[in-house]
């Protein structure tokens, strides 16, 4: 047994115990209307993005990319769908050497009225809503496009019974629809474009109220229930997203050949004229980026308001080369309430999360204070990450700006497999020694992108040990599971396949984000909580069981989601809402 954990695992088993159980507890919007212009601009609205190896099908890799927030199932007569005169775009890195996107696929939607003499939008096997789409592909970065599918079938929305499934509708079922819009490039890619459940769950009532979440008077909500979404949802094989020259069989688990970064966007032209006579908008002159996404709640909970429509016309590779908004992860706002040195007491459904002031009685990650940065230049980080021949110049930029070592990384980055991004396990209370592995989706090109390292195993939905808590669990089982801890070697742990290394449907993004901000990823490496004194017997304090117990109230999707493509769940009908 390693002999940091042996303490701990014999003559004071409780805590790690406790550990264990909320974690087997845990495993049974994030971009919604979060800019001021893009919340006027609903159909070029991204709301989530995930990222993610097909659980059925693990030689693909399977990309959501959802539109149009919060969509009443009820919402007609004119219900909501993809618009036209809007490029939808998923956009993928795959190679670090290289400056900006290797792949790029665009999505154009275009719709017809079947019988626009009826205000009902389905009559008669007709549809007033009848949308297709044309995908192209780029492989060189946007250069050049080809046209790999024509005329993709759009489902309608799903208006209710009457309008699908009865003579007088369509005479199907929806879940005919879904499949019957399914397609296959003719590159290789499967495809589906078309109304979902919206499958981000989380208390938006709560959270905006001043952090309330978990609620304290009263039950928690899940904001987002009951409403869909439009969803572009790409399986794309590994073969196909790999960098030029990689093998096809990768390394180890965490080779880096195989990490790629995702992001999505949408762009509207910079003219559009109304016309007089009634007629559609008519948009002229050049293409302009109005939303994007990569990692959840970004620009939600991160980017202050007078700078969100700012981050939203940034590429992240343009927001790697201006620091401007840095700032915001070295000190987050929400680091503020969980400091009671700070405003730690004005919110008190955070109670449970806490900064650490004074780990291992030496480092200081309060906002504004130094974090690691009073180590620049020690000879004790040399070879490490840290080391300003390693990367030391991106992770300790300067004093003042403690969570450059981790949220920065994060957000901007990815986590590389180098000391002393490994876990705790075998590093025998120093956290500058080696430990174990268990990540790296390092790609240091481009800002806030979802990385994912394609080789990392999937975890089955139905593992006993599959947990919503994505890698946070991981390394939970790393510290404190007998079949993980008992050596430093590189083992598949269940959840190295969640967010944040890409994001799969099941995540819960804010629990895992709000437990980053109050530091879980450096106690993760052995940054130790306050309470826990250099070189004692058991680092799994009061304060890290808090905070590893910390959920919002909203910990599921309102619908399960499918076994297969494309894996989100059916939309809400129009009429079964509220029943």
């Amino acid at each position: 047994m390693i002999q940091l954990l042996k303490p701990a695992l014999s003559g004071k088993v409780f805590l790690p115990a406790l550990l264990w159980c909320l974690f087997s507890a845990g495993a049974s919007a994030s971009s919604h209307r979060e800019a001021p212009l893009i919340a006027n601009d609903p159909l070029a609205d991204n709301t989530d993005l995930y990222a993610f190896r097909s659980p059925d099908d693990p030689n693909t890799i399977t990309i959501i990319a959802n539109y149009i927030p919060a969509e009443l199932p009820f919402g007609g007569p004119n219900y909501s769908t993809f618009g036209e005169n809007i490029r939808y775009e998923i956009h993928i890195d795959n190679d670090a050497s290289k400056p900006g996107d290797e792949i790029v696929y665009r999505f154009t939607f275009q719709k017809v009225n079947g019988d626009p003499t009826t205000f009902f939008n389905i009559r008669l096997g007709q549809e007033n809503l009848k949308v297709t789409y044309t995908l192209e592909r780029s492989t060189n970065g946007g250069q050049s496009f080809i046209t790999i599918v024509t005329n993709g079938k759009v489902p309608p929305p799903n208006i209710g019974p009457r309008s699908i499934e009865s003579g007088v509708g369509l005479g199907t079922t929806y879940d005919a629809l879904i499949a019957g819009a399914i397609t296959s490039s003719t590159t290789g890619e499967k495809v589906y474009c078309g109304p979902a459940d919206d499958p981000f769950f989380v208390d938006l009532g709560g959270i905006f109220d001043l952090g309330d979440a978990p609620r304290q008077n009263g039950n928690s909500r899940d904001g987002l229930g009951n409403y869909n979404v439009h969803s572009i949802v790409l399986q794309i094989p590994i073969n196909v997203l790999l960098k030029t020259g990689a093998s096809q069989v990768p390394s180890s688990i965490l080779d880096s050949d195989y990490v790629i970064g995702v992001w999505a966007s949408a762009s509207r032209q910079a003219i559009q004229t109304l016309q007089a006579n009634g007629a559609a908008p008519v948009s002229s002159g050049n293409w302009i980026q109005v939303s994007r996404l990569g990692m959840p709640l970004t620009n939600e909970a991160v980017i202050p308001i007078g700078k969100k429509d700012f981050w939203n016309r940034l590429t992240p590779y343009d927001e790697l080369a201006d620091n401007t908004l840095d700032e915001y992860f070295y000190n987050p706002e929400l680091a503020l309430y969980m400091d009671d040195a700070l405003f730690g007491g004005a919110v008190p459904a955070f109670a449970a999360l806490r900064i650490q002031r004074n780990s291992l009685q030496g480092f200081d990650f309060g906002n504004g204070k130094d974090g690691l940065y009073g180590l620049k230049g020690n000879v004790a980080l040399a070879g490490t990450a840290l080391d300003d021949n390693v990367f030391g110049t991106l992770l300790l930029p300067g004093p003042g700006k403690p969570r450059s070592v981790d949220l920065w990384p994060i957000f901007h980055t990815g986590v590389p497999n180098v000391i002393p991004y490994q876990l705790a396990t075998g590093k025998f209370g120093n956290p500058l020694s080696a430990g174990k592995p268990f990540i790296n989706n390092f790609l240091p090109n481009g800002g806030d992108m979802l990385r994912l390292n394609m080789a990392v195993p999937v975890t089955p939905r139905d593992d006993p040990k599959f947990s919503a808590m994505g890698i946070v669990n991981a390394a939970v089982l790393g510290l404190t599971d007998p079949a993980y801890n008992a050596n430093a070697d590189l083992q598949a742990i269940p959840n190295m396949d969640g967010f944040p290394n890409g994001r799969r449907l099941e995540d819960d993004v804010t629990a895992i984000e709000l437990q980053a901000v109050a530091g879980v990823a450096l106690a993760a490496i052995g940054l130790w909580y306050d309470d826990y004194t250099a070189g004692g017997a058991n680092p799994v304090t009061p304060q890290l069981v808090n905070v590893l117990s910390y959920r919002t109230g909203v910990n599921q999707n309102d619908k399960p989601f499918k076994t297969a493509f494309p894996y989100v769940a059916t939309p809400w009908s129009g009429t079964e809402v509220g029943q």
